[in-house]
């Protein structure tokens, strides 16, 4: 069996190469590198998987369609996990072009290969950011998601919403994973344990959105990565109960689903700052402000559908995952 892995240079590909290889899959990694964040991060996660004789790289920006009808043809692909995406809702808000262009032009690339290329499932990243304005929590797959307040989010959503149309009309089976605030080691450098990491460190004050009272169901990466491997051979079936008078989002007449994966457990930002702080054994200087535009003011991840479907939940708390991120960081820096 051979697995594709787009963005398999950013933080979730990696780790979810590493753990196929270390199955003893082969794994066919595709990513543009993109300058968005430190390119020099997403080569050092690279050289870790190059050294494994399953992983063949390809750097590729997926919206060269001529590029990724080769890729597919070449390789004959069994699985495709869709991970690479122009991520970040407040830089959605300066460049909006970077998500059409990688978001939508990509994921379509990425489709149209799977629909002339018999791949026997297409599983592709979404994100909790598709909730946008909702308010009633825990977030289910079965909640209707039509207010985005991001750029960010309406791309992801628009992928559950193309992912279902191929899987309709070409029988292309398609599940999608609705992400919850991913960190751990090898993590993104914009997302907030690097970045308050990083300036406690060098003494310098950390930006705390809406008053650290913003929550987030934060999920350590192995959890997403275990998660994503069991599903991965789910290959989804259509559900015979579907009723179009009342229609489900999560499941489909098309060989369709969607699942979130999350800790089921949100917490406080400052929480989150002062597990960090401990860790750390130093304390935050926090400049505290307002809600941002596109931010929500929390998430909390009903996994019901991910329990049932596969027997797994996400299960490592922060006192754990932040001591492994922080020690990670000591090392690599």
């Amino acid at each position: 069996m051979t697995y594709l892995i787009t963005g398999a240079a950013g933080f979730i590909g990696y780790h979810l190469s590493r753990r196929l290889l270390e199955q003893g899959k082969s794994v066919v990694g595709v990513d543009c590198l993109s300058e968005y964040y430190d390119v020099n991060l997403k080569n050092a996660r690279l050289n870790e998987l190059k050294g494994d004789p399953g992983f063949t790289f390809c750097k590729l920006d997926l919206v060269d369609r001529e590029g990724v009808e080769q890729l597919f043809t070449v390789n004959k692909f069994d699985y495709v996990v869709h991970l690479a995406a122009q991520p970040g809702v407040r830089y959605s808000l300066s460049n909006p072009h970077a998500y059409v262009d990688c978001n939508i032009v990509g994921f379509l690339n990425i489709l149209e290969g799977c629909r002339y290329n018999d791949i026997k499932h297409l599983v592709f990243a979404s994100s909790s950011s598709v909730y946008g304005a909702n308010t009633k929590m825990p977030f289910s797959v079965h909640h209707n998601v039509d207010h985005p307040v991001s750029l960010y989010a309406a791309t992801k959503k628009a992928n559950e919403l193309m992912a279902h149309t191929y899987s309709s009309l070409y029988k292309v089976p398609c599940t999608g994973l609705r992400f919850f605030t991913v960190y751990g080691p090898y993590g993104r450098p914009d997302m907030a344990p690097f970045l308050f990491t990083r300036a406690i460190l060098e003494g310098k004050p950390i930006d705390v959105f809406n008053y650290g009272k913003m929550k987030r169901d934060f999920t350590y990466i192995d959890d997403i990565v275990e998660g994503v491997t069991r599903l991965i051979e789910k290959v989804p079936e259509p559900n015979p109960s579907w009723n179009g008078d009342e229609p489900d989002s999560a499941t489909s007449y098309a060989p369709y689903k969607l699942y979130n994966i999350g800790n089921n457990n949100p917490v406080e930002l400052i929480k989150f700052i002062e597990v960090l702080e401990d860790c750390l054994g130093r304390k935050a200087e926090k400049n505290l402000l307002p809600l941002q535009p596109g931010d929500v003011p929390g998430t909390y991840a009903d996994v019901d559908e991910l329990t049932n479907d596969i027997g797994f939940k996400p299960s490592v708390q922060i006192e754990e995952g932040i001591k492994k991120f922080v020690e990670w960081y000591w090392e690599y820096y």
